[in-house]
């Protein structure tokens, strides 16, 4: 029998918990970590808690997140961590950031949510602000909650606006994991157990490989395969920071202008700044026909998503019916206000060239290392502080990352190896805070070469 009195006290009990404004004490903490290692060991992921240096490697008590400021986290029992992941790109403004966080309270206050009936203006406002801060001539965008959600949109776009189905995609790509965007990735540790996905063919290229992409372009055109899009991120995020070489996108701009396919940068990583440009195809002076964008896109305080794309290329999607591809929730008023707060503190910081600055800075002193420590590092990758480090084995990146989080620091491996560690800290980061992460990283290379 199903004991509503139970879940009644339960939700009770945690929205007393969500509205504490004073730090829980020690005895509350210990409670709180032991609870959450239950609830997701019984009711989410077992063994998700085994992938987690916040459980493995933090002592007797579990680290449990509890607030965050800047580049800096605290968790429930108030230890501190420098945050060197940023989310895996969601935490460009830091935690809280207070502009964001105010305006969502403003927003939220008055409505947070759509009638699905009147005009909801926010969403027409983030429109607009995406139409003028995008390459070229993109004009209209698509809301959805998650980068996934927008990869599907922009296939669905390619799609209706070609009349085409199959797509060429890099290999080692991450474009999300519905089925949709699972079918483009370039990873079988998450494909291969699936079976069959997208019915339309997909085709996977090197990453960066100019040739391959026009020669599967000339393939498909004389065996008569049609080609909706090609898709690439600008900078490989999941595949450790991978940027690929200088003629790689003009090139494959040009073919695929040449073939009459189009071109879909997947920005849901890159976007925004990370790599010290506003978007990443700008280091290269390319504009796609469709763009999408996600991750900081919510500004570290909601999820929000967005594909963007010209007008010609958008009108599928209005007529003759403009409810081909909708969501309930998507685009949000909560979660536009983040957004429009999120690019009005970028543009006013102007994010992107701090990006850079502190990016170019952070490599070269990660490349000194990689001098120092042959036997424990292969290379540095990365543009700004989208930043890859690549060790000579797994077990070496876990050793790097376990010994970072001993000393204060959140880095985490690819979702499938800890041979490559990402490096993504807030664009906000302070210069003393990356100070820091050096010499905490210099404290833990010296104990692992001594051992």
């Amino acid at each position: 029998m199903i004991d509503y009195e139970d879940a009644l006290d339960y939700s009770s009990r945690w929205m007393d918990l969500i509205h504490k404004t004073d730090f829980p004490t020690q005895e509350l903490a210990h409670q709180i970590i032991d609870e959450s290692k239950n609830n997701f060991a019984e009711h989410y992921n077992r063994n998700w808690l085994e992938y987690r240096k916040s459980v493995t490697e933090s002592g007797d008590w579990a680290s449990v997140e509890w607030t965050g400021s800047g580049a800096v986290i605290k968790d429930v029992l108030g230890r501190e961590f420098l945050d060197f992941l940023g989310g895996f790109g969601m935490m460009d403004l830091g935690w809280s950031h207070p502009t964001v966080v105010e305006t969502v309270k403003a927003q939220l206050n008055r409505s947070p949510m759509p009638s699905q009936e009147l005009l909801d203006p926010l969403r027409g406002v983030l429109a607009k602000l995406l139409a003028s801060i995008t390459p070229g001539d993109l004009k209209y965008s698509w809301f959805g909650a998650s980068g996934t959600e927008a990869n599907e949109a922009a296939m669905k776009i390619a799609k209706l606006y070609t009349g085409k189905t199959a797509f060429i995609v890099g290999v080692r790509a991450f474009h999300g994991k519905t089925m949709g965007s699972l079918s483009l990735m370039g990873k079988s540790d998450y494909r291969a157990q699936m079976g069959a996905m997208y019915g339309g063919q997909v085709y996977h290229v090197p990453f960066g490989d100019a040739d391959a992409v026009e020669k599967q372009l000339e393939i498909c055109d004389k065996v008569g395969v049609g080609v909706a899009a090609v898709m690439f991120e600008p900078i490989q995020g999941e595949s450790g920071a991978i940027v690929p070489p200088d003629d790689f996108w003009p090139r494959i701009r040009e073919a695929t202008k040449k073939h009459k396919v189009l071109l879909i940068a997947d920005e849901v990583q890159t976007g925004l700044g990370r790599t010290g440009k506003l978007w990443g195809v700008e280091h290269w002076n390319v504009v796609p026909d469709i763009l999408t964008v996600a991750k900081s896109l919510g500004g570290g305080v909601m999820p929000i998503s967005a594909v963007t794309t010209t007008e010609e290329i958008y009108q599928p999607m209005m007529y003759p019916n403009p409810f081909m591809h909708t969501t309930t929730t998507g685009g949000g008023a909560l979660a536009c206000s983040a957004a429009i707060s999120a690019i009005h503190v970028t543009l006013r910081e102007r994010l992107w060239e701090q990006a850079a600055q502190k990016g170019e800075y952070l490599i070269t002193q990660l490349e000194k290392f990689v001098v120092q420590y042959p036997h424990i590092f292969e290379r540095i990758t990365g543009k700004g502080l989208l930043i890859g480090m690549h060790f000579k084995n797994p077990e070496i990146g876990y050793k790097v990352a376990a010994g970072l989080f001993k000393r204060g620091v959140l880095v985490a491996g690819t979702l499938t190896s800890a041979q490559t560690i990402r490096v993504e800290p807030p664009l906000i980061v302070t210069q003393t805070q990356i100070d820091n992460f050096i010499d905490r990283l210099q404290d833990t290379l010296q104990d692992i070469a001594k051992h």
